[in-house]
């Protein structure tokens, strides 16, 4: 690939395909290392064109064109893209005819790196990424290390590779689709925490959405982190070129083999990173360490231990740096307890992957699910969960596919279905909730679904769930007609 052997970026003619975060954080670079640089983007709204007219303004060597996402412009010899965008755009089908190579904001800060770069620690998944790289950050940082929690979350990666701040490591989450755009991106050691169908419609098929999160093992130099549980990521570590004496590291919930991290007794163990571990564990922390201890984020927790060890992380550091870690908003959160009902705020889980590791945390269980399924199906779900239901509350677009699954599995389960999609159809769903729960149970918000039907994002889905408990606690609940 032509981008790979770059010596220098002066006057190359680079088409930027989006104007988000990382479309904009990538032409202020590369205009700034003498590139000629072209946004493209189909948006042409007010807000489009108040941000093309501050990058342009500001950034000497950009320009931006609104309203075509498709035609390549004339001249370019690179193209660099957004996560988000599909392969099959038609801006890239034109790249290819022309014999122009397509990278992403990730690749082109590997690029980018300096001779003494910090190293990666990498992290991808169906779910948990930000969660395991937040907790990998917090372990290196408690052993001392200068780090950033990067790449798919926080500040833009290539801003913290061409910034002035050293670093020692960095904790780098990157999601399939920056994977897919980032042949070159060589990590010290990374994980894949899980695999599950997701983001089918982008990458086309499960074979090809496991192929891109795979190529994060590739050229790793210390340690390909796996998943014991789930048998496609150590298949995927067996199938990546790795530098010789890398190792393959599994996590599990059980007691760990020999090369792996566990729990044993309630206690976090390594026996891969320790002398004779065909006989000896080292212990790392307590289960009550990590915040919240439900099954799936010791999991989270295991990985992000076993990526620190590799890079020579103490233990100490370890169990100090998950004891830190503080979990962002809507990720299985307790929002408050009224008449002895627990109301937990899990509302980014938007797949089925992650709907069922949150059910899994807790029983007996109110749940509250539905939005936009984006092809999802849900009777796997629902055949994992029925006996963790004391009943279910329905909202959002695709609703009745839950519910259709529910009929089939779990038929004995009360269900309320609930038609509205108002500003107030997150506080029924909670009153309704509340009227079906028994103290001891908790209602759990984890829609399995995208929330875009009725919210703006999950995190305003989750805000809405958590004021309607609090109005619930307060009383002052009256009927959201």
């Amino acid at each position: 690939m032509g981008s790979r052997q770059v010596t220098s970026w002066q006057d190359r003619n680079i088409t930027v395909a989006g104007l988000g975060v990382s479309g904009i954080s990538a032409a202020r670079v590369l205009a700034g290392l003498g590139a000629v640089v072209t946004v493209v983007d189909g948006g042409d709204s007010e807000g489009h064109r108040a941000r093309a007219a501050e990058l342009e303004a500001g950034t000497e060597g950009v320009s931006v064109r609104l309203g075509d996402a498709d035609t390549l412009p004339e001249g370019t010899d690179l193209v660099v893209t957004s996560p988000g965008w599909k392969p099959d755009s038609p801006l890239f089908a034109a790249a290819a005819e022309a014999g122009v190579d397509v990278v992403g904001d990730v690749e082109i800060a590997w690029l980018l790196r300096g001779e003494d770069a910090a190293p990666w620690l990498a992290i991808t998944g169906t779910n948990g990424k930000t969660t395991t790289t937040q907790m990998l950050a917090s372990i290196l940082r408690a052993a001392g290390l200068k780090t950033a929690a990067v790449g798919n979350i926080g500040t833009p990666i290539i801003d913290v590779v061409t910034g002035e701040e050293r670093y020692d490591v960095l904790a780098v989450e990157l999601s399939s689709y920056q994977l897919h755009w980032a042949p070159s991106v060589r990590a010290h050691s990374a994980a894949v925490l899980n695999l599950a169908p997701d983001h089918l419609d982008w990458h086309g098929s499960m074979e090809a959405y496991a192929a891109d999160k795979g190529r994060i093992y590739e050229g790793n130099t210390v340690a390909c982190v796996y998943n014991v549980a789930d048998p496609a990521t150590e298949r995927l570590v067996e199938e990546a070129d790795v530098e010789e004496g890398c190792r393959a590291i599994g996590f599990t919930l059980g007691a760990p083999g020999p090369s792996m991290l566990g729990v044993v007794d309630g206690i976090l163990v390594d026996r891969a990173f320790v002398a004779n571990r065909q006989k000896n564990a080292q212990e790392l922390a307590h289960v009550d360490d990590v915040n919240p201890p439900a099954p799936h984020n010791i999991a989270n927790a295991l990985a992000a231990a076993a990526l620190a060890r590799a890079f020579g992380v103490e233990p100490r550091a370890v169990r100090d740096g998950l004891r830190d870690f503080r979990p962002d908003a809507h990720r299985v959160a307790h929002v408050d307890e009224v008449d002895g009902v627990r109301y937990v705020d899990d509302s980014k889980a938007t797949n089925t992957h992650a709907a069922e590791a949150s059910l899994a945390a807790f029983e007996p269980v109110v749940w509250i699910a539905g939005g936009l399924a984006k092809g999802a199906t849900f009777d796997e779900l629902v055949r994992k969960s029925a006996k963790r239901l004391r009943a279910v509350v329905l909202i959002g677009a695709d609703r009745a596919l839950i519910a259709e699954a529910l009929a089939r599995h779990a038929p004995e389960v009360p269900v309320s279905d609930l038609e509205r999609t108002d500003t107030g159809a997150m506080l029924a769903a909670v009153r309704e909730a509340a009227r079906l729960a028994e103290p001891g149970d908790t209602v759990l918000l984890a829609p399995a679904c995208a929330s875009m039907d009725m919210f703006a994002n999950y995190n305003e889905r989750g805000d809405a769930f958590a004021d309607a408990v609090r109005e619930l606690a307060s009383g002052s609940a009256a009927d959201p007609a």
